[in-house]
């Protein structure tokens, strides 16, 4: 076995929370570029360059999963992924660990499993887009949130809550080019009662019945039945009656509990986020998944996150697609120091690789940029997102790219795949 660049420690953290083991080895760190195998545990019990520090008498998922894996070679794990074969969490975290070009080969090749029988057999050959707008209804928000540079409280002079004029402006201007699709999301106003939402929903479908309104993240509807004092099943069946047609992935960041508490602690935990994804999926509303990475997180977290989506997948089967991007930290309180590109691919590949339960991967050209995002396209990758013509949270923490449909639709070209127009649950147009 191959390994080199030895430095540093690793953490294998436990995710138990009956348990809180940690075992530090020193000086054991490989870099990445070294040839991806397996830590052979043994090893460390006769060179004396480990040492074990156990605060309870347990082992958490990721230390027995490597233990119980230890002898699967590289060959016998790429054999597994290039079968369809499910990959277990410590499977995860060795493939993070290959060469990029090998691991987006693996996630081209899963895209290609996932997609082959979509649109009459030719899903391999398709990428989908969308055209839609976001419109951000209000910047209201009591959370707080550190990474969020978009939202005010109502004592700054910038405040808004858009009014149904408004409104009809931004979506009359989506009409005029085609779009299908409105993503309406908000802060966490604390004054406005249920009656605004559902008069909202309600002149939207009576006004523009041809576009579906993708809209509430789980934190907002976990703030509606805190602020309406009622349960969020209830919230989501009057939304749906009102005009809802599905719910965006919108507040995930990394659903992992430790995670949260530090960017921010006010929001939705990680049961409550997908209590009402479940709570929606149950009721017939299809959502998206996401994934915001690249600032407090490990890399076992981050598994952690796609493992919580893959096993409501496996329950409900209501999440349309994934996305994925990286933390955008200007204008933000949360300092962390910006991971590259070639990060967000790995993280694309691995999703692909992991997820094999959700049809669609988005391409997050939003905020990695049209050439990274047309890339992204061979590393697991299917979708190319939406045309957006209206976005305001990334582009507040320094982020901002814009592509017409023109655009989308050559890059797609250019990448080798036939372009082709979606709705929301990924029917072609």
């Amino acid at each position: 076995m191959a390994w080199n660049n030895w430095k540093g420690i690793w953490h294998i953290r436990s995710i138990s929370a009956s348990c809180n083991l940690f075992l530090n080895f020193n000086g054991v760190t490989r870099s990445r570029g070294s040839k991806a195998g397996l830590l052979d545990l043994r090893a460390f019990l006769f060179t004396g360059l480990w040492e074990a520090r156990m605060d309870a008498f347990c082992f958490s998922r990721y230390t027995k999963a490597l233990m119980s894996t230890a002898m699967l070679s590289e060959d016998e794990l790429i054999e597994k992924v290039i079968a369809g074969e499910r990959v277990s969490d410590a499977e995860a975290l060795l493939l993070y660990r290959l060469p990029l070009n090998v691991l987006g080969g693996l996630a081209n090749h899963r895209r290609v499993l996932a997609k082959r029988e979509a649109y009459r057999g030719r899903g391999a050959e398709v990428v989908t887009y969308i055209v839609d707008r976001n419109v951000n209804y209000t910047n209201v928000c009591n959370v707080y949130c550190k990474f969020c540079a978009f939202y005010r409280t109502e004592k700054d002079h910038d405040h808004y809550v858009l009014t149904h004029a408004q409104l009809e402006e931004k979506l009359q201007e989506l009409t005029e080019i085609g779009g299908v699709q409105v993503l309406l999301q908000g802060g966490h106003h604390p004054k406005l009662g249920i009656h605004h939402y559902l008069e909202m929903l309600a002149f939207i479908r009576e006004r523009f019945p041809w576009i579906n309104i993708h809209g509430f993240s789980p934190p907002e509807f976990h703030h509606f039945s805190q602020v309406f004092e009622m349960p969020v099943r209830e919230v989501l069946r009057r939304f749906k009656e009102a005009g809802l047609g599905s719910i965006p992935g919108g507040g995930g960041e990394i659903l992992v509990d430790r995670v949260r508490n530090k960017i921010s602690p006010l929001k939705a935990n990680s049961t409550e986020w997908l209590g009402v994804m479940e709570a929606a999926h149950d009721l017939g509303l299809r959502s998206s998944a996401t994934m915001m990475f690249g600032h407090v997180e490990t890399l076992e977290e981050r598994i952690e996150h796609l493992r919580r989506l893959r096993e409501l997948q496996d329950r409900t089967q209501g999440f349309t697609a994934f996305i994925c991007w990286t933390f955008q930290p200007e204008n933000t309180v949360l300092k962390a120091e910006p991971v590259g590109s070639s990060e967000y691919l790995r993280m694309q590949a691995l999703s692909r690789i992991y997820l094999d339960n959700i049809d669609n991967l988005q391409s997050s050209w939003v905020t990695q940029g049209p050439k990274i995002g047309q890339i992204a396209l061979k590393y697991g990758a299917s979708d190319f997102g939406s045309v957006m013509m209206e976005e305001n949270v990334v582009s507040k923490a320094g982020t901002s790219f814009r592509l017409q449909a023109q655009e989308i639709e050559r890059l797609i070209a250019e990448a080798g795949y036939e372009a082709r127009r979606r709705s929301t649950w990924y029917e072609l147009l």
